[in-house]
């Protein structure tokens, strides 16, 4: 067994690169291990080369075993599912900054898995799977341009840490996942506690760093193979063609991207121009038998380069776009709000042709989400869904939930988190759904800023508003243009899309993506200084709209109310088999959680039902006290010696033949039936724990006798002797 590893100390932790052990049918395997935490990368890609695609064929699976950290998997089967969230978003993580990686051209159909086969808390293995993704590249025949390797920082106690563990992360004021290559960053992904555009260039400095070590281990680990990499097929256009069409369409071309059109306009240009084209090279090749085959597909090729090549060109030298706008300028913004009469509050940000509808929910305890995985269960109380239906571009298609929709949600969601009360100040689950009616750019911002909207709308107290934008870049040599709020256009025949996220006074979250090999950090710089100008253009006409949290709930939303009890009155409120609390929430028609420390919450959308369910919590778990009147219900008839009675729910006590008139009493059910109501005093609690009340006792001017107060065995004998005096035990004042 021909083992090959390469190992180096990182962040105190030996991280070591190692393959000939596992998976040797694999292109490239290789098992990353960083202290106790393991993740197997393999890179597969198929032996046939796929003809007529012009895109990578490329799938990427994350996958954690639950074993890894010595879990079962929950549900009947015992078995791991569909990808979670977190794995799709991981497999995100690795696909983002590999596959502009892998030479334009490249046709095999391409897969990389990583499998955590161990994880320690101190070690999250989502980087570790791409870096491994990177060096099993290295080492199997696919072309690749790495490495490129990947780090998480975060910042405890004005200190940067890389890979800092779930505890750590925990306290960070920032938590930024970033994947770059020696030269450039390619990558960037995170949320953070409205850190400055200095703060976060930082960081990324500090991971650039940190990046170039792991790239290093990458190479001296590579060194040790001897790889030649496949051939692929290089398709060339006969140049002849491309003078052919280009000389066809360029007047058009010029004259169509200087004019302001809508997406629609410029679809329907692009069509005329691909039509154009084609009459034309038809004319000229239709009958080439090693042309015509392919002619359609080249002719939309040359087109589309044309047209990139000369939108590009107007952007770095004119400074105007598609659409008429400067480098950064913002499209023209609409915000409404309670458009949605019975969700609980509701947003419609439109900017441009981007248009994100908000539905925001308020729910129970009932309604947390549990989250199981490596890192312990846990419940998250905000959850945030993106939808993006085919209609949104105009297009039909599958309605699904895809990975994207996943991560866009995932970077909302991240943006608006930290601003949200805490569960104290705010106990309510929060759901928001940004579906996405219109796109043309930028819809994960536009569900940042309606969601900010939505949740001012609902009355949720929202510390500050928070709007995101995306930025675009044009980079031709070292010419370069940033633009704000990119069209859709413009982030397909751009460079980069970088959307930031945050509030007035700092950055929340972030994501950016490239298809070149990297961007410095003057770009970087750059393009957050306009994100800056941008979001607070944005957050101005948001604030004209709502700029602070409605005083009320919707009438439809939950009410919440909250009381203690003893902790020793917890069972009587639950009742055998949860017989007591179940009768309770039916009756009034609520919701009750209670925590061991006795803190109960009552929920329901009626504020007298909750007040009700209140009502009933404290009378069971009232200490009954001796001189106080109950409202009381005769449960059975004693004859000869009173009734049964119960005072308080699930309390019941002796109401005594003497106990029921001024008068002699000879036969209780004369006086009294099963079912009667009556306010009756509590006169004593005996030493055994039983209770006597009187009715006669609430008579007006009535005083309790020293007899009345004995215990009732001494009580019985008395009246026996009294009775046989001749005397009534009454005492009248």
């Amino acid at each position: 067994m021909d083992i090959k590893k390469s190992s180096i100390v990182f962040e105190g932790k030996e991280y070591t690169l190692e393959s000939g052990r596992f998976a040797k049918f694999a292109n490239g395997s290789v098992m990353v291990s960083h202290g106790e935490t393991m993740v197997l990368v393999t890179v597969v890609a198929g032996r046939d080369e796929k003809q007529d695609i012009d895109f990578l064929p490329l799938s990427v699976e994350y996958r954690e075993k639950l074993s890894a950290v010595g879990k079962f998997p929950g549900g009947f089967m015992k078995r791991e599912g569909r990808p979670t969230d977190n794995e799709v978003l991981n497999a995100r993580l690795i696909d983002r900054p590999i596959r502009p990686m892998i030479p334009k051209g490249w046709h095999f159909e391409t897969q990389i898995i990583a499998n955590v086969f161990s994880a320690e808390p101190e070690v999250d293995p989502d980087t570790l799977a791409a870096t491994g993704a990177s060096a099993a590249l290295l080492i199997s025949d696919i072309p690749f341009g790495g490495p490129m390797s990947e780090v998480r920082v975060g910042k405890i106690d004005n200190k940067f840490v890389a890979n800092p563990s779930f505890e750590i992360a925990s306290q960070s004021s920032l938590d930024i996942t970033v994947a770059g290559t020696d030269n450039a960053i390619i990558m960037v992904e995170g949320e953070s506690k409205e850190i400055s555009e200095e703060e976060f260039i930082e960081a990324l400095e500090f991971a650039h760093e940190k990046i170039k070590e792991l790239n290093q281990l990458q190479k001296d680990f590579a060194a040790q193979f001897n790889v030649e990499k496949r051939e692929y097929s290089k398709e060339e256009i006969p140049q002849e063609l491309t003078d052919l069409v280009i000389n066809e369409i360029k007047n058009d071309v010029n004259d169509y991207i200087h004019k302001m059109t809508t997406k629609s306009e410029r679809g329907k240009t692009r069509d005329e121009l691909d039509q154009t084209a084609m009459a034309k090279a038809s004319e000229i090749y239709g009958e080439n038998e090693d042309i015509a085959p392919k002619l359609e597909k080249w002719v939309k090729s040359i087109v589309n380069d044309y047209e990139k090549q000369e939108m590009r060109k107007m952007i770095i030298t004119e400074k105007r776009r598609l659409d008429g706008r400067g480098l950064e300028d913002i499209r023209q913004i609409t915000c409404e709000i309670g458009l949605l009469p019975r969700v609980h509050g509701s947003a419609l940000f439109t900017r441009g042709e981007t248009q994100s509808l908000v539905s925001v929910t308020l729910g129970t305890q009932k309604d947390l989400q549990t989250i199981d995985g490596l890192d312990p269960v846990y419940q998250e109380r905000f959850i945030l869904h993106y939808n993006f239906p085919p209609f949104s571009t105009g297009e039909v298609g599958r309605m699904m939930t895809s990975r994207r929709e996943i991560g866009h949600g995932h970077l909302a969601w991240r943006a608006l988190k930290e601003m949200l009360p805490t569960e104290t100040e705010f106990p309510y689950a929060i759901r928001l759904i940004s579906d996405i009616l219109e796109s043309n750019g930028s819809s994960s911002m536009a569900s940042v800023c309606g969601g900010s909207l939505g949740l001012f709308d609902a009355g949720v107290p929202m510390r500050k508003p928070v709007a995101g934008i995306a930025m675009g870049l044009i980079k031709e040599e070292n010419d370069f243009a940033v633009l704000s709020d990119i069209l859709g256009d413009e982030d397909h025949l751009g460079d980069m899309d970088f959307k930031v996220a945050g509030t007035s006074d700092g950055i929340t979250a972030c994501q950016m993506d490239i298809k070149i090999e990297g961007i410095s950090f003057e770009i970087m710089k750059q393009a957050l200084k306009q994100a800056r100008d941008g979001r607070m253009h944005i957050l101005g006409i948001m604030n004209e709209t709502i700029a602070q949290p409605k005083d009320d709930l919707s009438p439809y939303a939950p009410r919440f109310l909250k009381i203690k009890i003893p902790t020793d009155t917890i069972g009587a409120v639950i009742g055998t088999g949860g017989e007591t609390i179940r009768s309770i929430t039916s009756t009034t028609n609520t919701e009750i959680f209670i925590e061991q420390d006795g803190t109960v919450t009552i929920s329901s959308a009626n504020l007298d039902n909750a007040r009700e369910a209140q009502k009933i919590i404290e009378q069971l778990t009232k200490k009954p006290q001796v001189g106080e009147v109950y409202n009381c219900e005769v449960k059975e008839i004693r004859d000869g010696l009173g009734a049964i009675v119960e005072f308080l729910p699930k309390q019941q006590g002796l109401l005594h033949i003497s106990q029921i008139s001024t008068e002699r009493v000879e036969d209780v059910s004369a006086y009294l039936n099963v079912g009667d109501k009556l306010e009756l005093k509590l006169i004593e609690v005996t030493p055994d724990g039983k209770y006597r009340l009187s009715l006669k006792a609430m008579q007006p001017g009535y005083i309790l006798s020293e007899k009345d107060n004995k215990p009732r065995g001494d009580r019985d004998r008395d009246r026996d002797r009294d009775q046989r005096r001749g005397k009534s035990n009454y005492n009248k004042r």
